[in-house]
């Protein structure tokens, strides 16, 4: 796989039980990639080992003063050279695409769980983990699927140096082969501390940044009750808590990197210390002593990428368990679902509360607790808590189908729908039917308003689909976004669609006017909105009252709301003490009504 061949056409199904699985699982499907990065690595830090050996050729070449020698050295480090720039080079390229390839497939892999698990995902696993995931910790995870190879060609090429200087000069060859060990694994013991230090300045760093992004978000809000000194005093706090925690762990990597360089000087000493004695012994010749010498030096080089590795593998596992667990994440039952593709129709039915929404009827729902109703609206999503009790559309299970079929069966709007930055019309390009066009959709969300002040604020749009929507829509109003919002899940056409509290932005007239949009725009079709709205819940064909996790009562909004006092008490919002006192007085009132008949 070269770069310019992403993305994958299938990035496969990865070994998510654990974080170390699957970064094995990332680094055996680039077999390929990791093989050439080893060729090109051998080729590379063999180049650069042996550049010692022909130094102290040289050396004794031109203390013996032969100048066959000499030039036989000459054309050694001519090719010693060529492989090392070649190797270099090629090193280099494998190396990134390594990396580049690792990352991109970790990205495409969370993108098709996303995908395939919607708006359940940010409900099992936080938002700012799933963005952390796909950024920072893909690159920490592609790092260390990349440094696998160039480590095993270190690795290899210590061995091979270690060998031939023992048996090129035992005496000082045992001398290195003793020390290397210990040169390179004597910063392990470090790493985990410094690990630590590590996730706590970027946890500190994720909340000061988190702490800031809410700050600006809401700064219209915080200057007009004067909190803004308030947030950032905390900010600066926040700000003086990463920098203490970025000292820490400077000061534990800065120990790593002294010990990298101390450990290597000091077995450079002792090889100097032992070779000169025995060169004064007459042992060793000078160019024996000088190749030992370089290659000492040289050997420092490779030497680094155990401490890489073990750096990587440190910062990579904590970042591949998280991308494991939002991989590991499934559907409640198979996503490519056990029947054919074609989207059933007929009534909606929730065997957990009892709801029925009737095939092209408008069902209100409503619920006192909005937890349940959330609740309730995922499930009709197809996302149910538990796998056996999945929603049935004309008697089928939504969980039995496959994943195209059951989105396009039923869509639930959220109570906080997100509007992505663009155009309105990108907003409004979404999958659709086809037999609802936009117009109509932004009339019957009564978007009227919300068309002119985009224009407005786009001074170069003559046609309002052009004119631009800021990020997450912040230049609009809270009823202005949710218009939109219910503009775009009308477009959809799906054969049930579900709002949950579509209207709770806008004023009374406009929310009348809504309802009888939405009426008329969704004739035929299945509805079903949660709502404690009179405005809606009159234009409702029936309206079901949840209350305690289960249907207690169906009908038309005017008959409930006379003769169910916990569905008057939800739509009125009338307190248990108003209710009591109500019932009381309508107790007395027939009391003396009683009395009055009696008297007569």
């Amino acid at each position: 796989m070269q770069i310019q061949d992403l993305p994958y056409p299938d990035p496969g199904v990865p070994d998510a039980r654990s974080g170390p699985r699957f970064l094995w699982w990332l680094w055996r499907n680039q077999l390929g990639g990791q093989l050439k990065s080893l060729a090109w690595g051998l080729l590379h830090f063999v180049s650069v080992s042996a550049l010692p050996f022909c130094v102290g050729l040289a050396v004794q070449a031109a203390v013996d003063r032969s100048g066959t020698r000499l030039a036989l050295t000459g054309g050694l480090l001519v090719l010693c050279g060529t492989g090392l720039a070649v190797g270099d080079t090629m090193l280099h390229r494998a190396a990134v695409t390594n990396w580049i390839t690792a990352a991109a497939r970790v990205q495409q892999l969370l993108a098709r769980k996303a995908a395939h698990l919607g708006s359940a995902l940010t409900r099992r696993v936080a938002a700012g983990e799933v963005v952390a995931v796909s950024t920072g910790d893909v690159e920490k995870i592609g790092w260390f699927v990349e440094a696998v190879s160039r480590f095993t060609a270190a690795a290899v090429t210590v061995v091979i140096v270690a060998v031939a200087l023992v048996v090129y000069q035992p005496a000082l060859g045992v001398v290195v082969a003793v020390g290397l060990p210990v040169v390179a694994l004597a910063v392990l013991p470090l790493l985990p501390r410094a690990t630590r230090r590590a996730d706590v300045q970027r946890e500190k760093a994720g909340r000061a940044t988190e702490l800031a992004s809410d700050t600006v978000a809401g700064l219209r809000v915080l200057r007009g009750i004067g909190g803004e000194e308030l947030f950032l005093d905390r900010y600066r706090r926040a700000s003086q808590e990463v920098r203490h925690a970025a000292v820490r762990s400077a000061r534990m990597w800065s120990l790593i990197a002294a010990v990298e360089v101390l450990l290597p000087g000091l077995l450079l000493i002792a090889v100097v210390w032992r070779g000169v004695g025995l060169a004064r012994e007459g042992r060793i010749d000078v160019g024996e002593l000088v190749t030992v010498y370089s290659a000492v030096m040289i050997l420092s080089y490779p030497l680094r990428h155990f401490s890489e590795i073990a750096m990587a593998y440190s910062f990579s596992r904590p970042s591949a368990k998280r991308a494991a667990r939002v991989l590991s994440l499934e559907r409640s039952t198979d996503t490519d679902g056990t029947r054919e593709a074609e989207v059933p129709g007929g009534d909606l039915y929730d065997p957990v509360t009892g709801l029925l929404a009737p095939a092209g009827r408008f069902t209100a729902v409503v619920c006192g607790d909005p937890d349940a109703a959330g609740r309730l609206a995922e499930r009709l999503g197809g996302h149910p808590a538990e796998p056996d009790r999945s929603v049935l559309l004309g008697g089928v299970p939504l969980d039995d189908l496959p994943l195209d079929s059951a989105r396009t069966a039923v869509l639930v709007q959220d109570k906080d729908p997100v509007l992505l930055s663009g155009t309105l019309r990108d907003l409004l390009d979404v999958p659709s039917s086809g037999a609802v066009r936009a117009g109509d959709a932004l009339a019957a969300a009564q978007c009227e308003d919300v068309l002119d002040a985009l224009v407005q604020g786009s001074l170069d749009a003559a046609d309002p689909l052009d004119a631009r929507i800021t990020e997450r829509g912040r230049s609009l109003s809270g009823g202005q976004r949710q218009r939109l919002a219910l503009a775009r899940s009308l477009i959809t056409d799906p054969e049930v669609l579900v709002l949950d509290e579509p209207t709770s932005a806008v004023d009374s007239h406009t929310e009348a006017r809504i309802a009888d949009g939405l009426r008329r725009l969704r004739s035929g079709r299945t509805t079903v909105v949660f709502t404690s709205s009179p405005l809606l819940l009159d234009r409702a064909d029936r309206v079901a009252l949840v209350h305690e996790g289960r249907v207690a009562a169906v009908g038309p909004h005017r008959e409930l709301i006379d003769g169910e006092p916990r569905y008057r008490a939800v739509v009125t919002r009338e307190t248990d003490e108003e209710l009591a006192a109500a019932d009381g007085m309508l107790l007395d009132g027939l009391q003396e009504l009683e009395e009055i008949e009696e008297s007569a």
